[in-house]
């Protein structure tokens, strides 16, 4: 039996950031876009749980504040499978038999 967590429990990884991290350093998401070498739009769109963080992304975070690359993408997998999980059971599927 997997052991399931709550949805309620998994958080978007952008906005993890923004009110953990962006926020508390003070600084805009224009100045941080500019910083990070992307564009505005996209920078908000992921910090406000609009867009998916990309490995590269992670990277980009990893290397401006510390926080490992590897933990970013482990929460977004995290959130993502939890967002799934929400509607499993409109996924219809039945397991597939082996051929014998």
């Amino acid at each position: 039996m997997a052991l399931k967590m709550h949805p309620a429990l998994s958080v978007h990884v952008g906005e993890w950031l923004r009110a953990e991290i962006v926020e508390p350093a003070g600084v805009s998401v224009t100045e941080l876009a500019a910083h990070l070498g992307v564009s505005r739009q996209a920078l908000s769109n992921f910090l406000n749980g609009k867009a998916g963080l990309s490995a590269d992304m992670a990277i980009r975070f990893e290397k401006g504040f510390g926080v490992k690359a590897d933990t970013l993408m482990r929460m977004q997998a995290t959130y993502d499978l939890a967002q799934a999980r929400a509607h499993e059971r409109e996924i219809k599927v039945r397991r597939l038999s082996s051929a014998a």
